[in-house]
């Protein structure tokens, strides 16, 4: 079956204590892909800080067509990490300004809702160039956040760890107690908080 156009959407952040987890929906041209492909286009989580933001700085450059959408922690807390990841993938491919035919979703979860035909893809992040783009938008826009998010709270250190459970952030959250940006549903904050 031909789709004309395809979407490729992963997010970054499911794993850490504190901070938004963040979606991102990318549309490649084949010419796009291969430029991409030719500057090491890979799963976010492979490749080094420097060389994800030289990687988006040509997806912004080559004119790639993507969107992203944030979850807060509330929202987290409110429903659970994947229905909140879930709902951030959708939002960031309706917020596309093209429709497309087919959506490739990293994992192994369709995204509810979503009025595209999608398939799910494990490991799609490091399989499928869209995905591998959606990846790397979605992890730079999240570790943009936690700087911020840094300057709001420095005692945290959130710019170190970026919210993920270091044990450097342990032990601040054993001394300090949750932020406002915590994901009070998560056992590591929970457990922390109540020793």
């Amino acid at each position: 079956m031909n789709y004309p156009v395809i979407a490729g959407t992963d997010e970054a952040g499911r794993g850490p204590l504190a901070g938004p987890v963040v979606a991102s929906a990318v549309i490649l041209t084949r010419e796009q892909r291969n430029i991409l492909i030719a500057e090491g286009l890979r799963d976010s989580k492979k490749m080094t800080e420097k060389a994800r933001d030289r990687l988006f700085e040509t997806i912004c450059r080559i004119g790639v067509v993507w969107r992203a959408q944030a979850a807060t922690p509330y929202r987290i807390d409110r429903t659970n990490i994947l229905a909140a990841s879930l709902w951030c993938m959708r939002r960031s491919v309706e917020q596309l300004p093209v429709w497309p035919d087919l959506t490739l979703v990293d994992g192994n979860r369709r995204i509810p809702g979503l009025m595209s035909e999608q398939k799910c893809i494990v490991k799609g992040d490091d399989k499928v160039p869209a995905i591998s783009a959606a990846s790397v938008v979605a992890k730079i826009l999240r570790d943009r956040v936690m700087l911020e998010l840094d300057k709001i709270y420095p005692e945290y250190g959130f710019a170190g760890h970026k919210g993920y459970p270091s044990a450097m952030h342990r032990e601040i959250l054993k001394k300090l107690g949750p932020s406002p940006v915590h994901r009070l549903s998560f056992r590591g904050v929970v457990l922390q908080n109540e020793s």
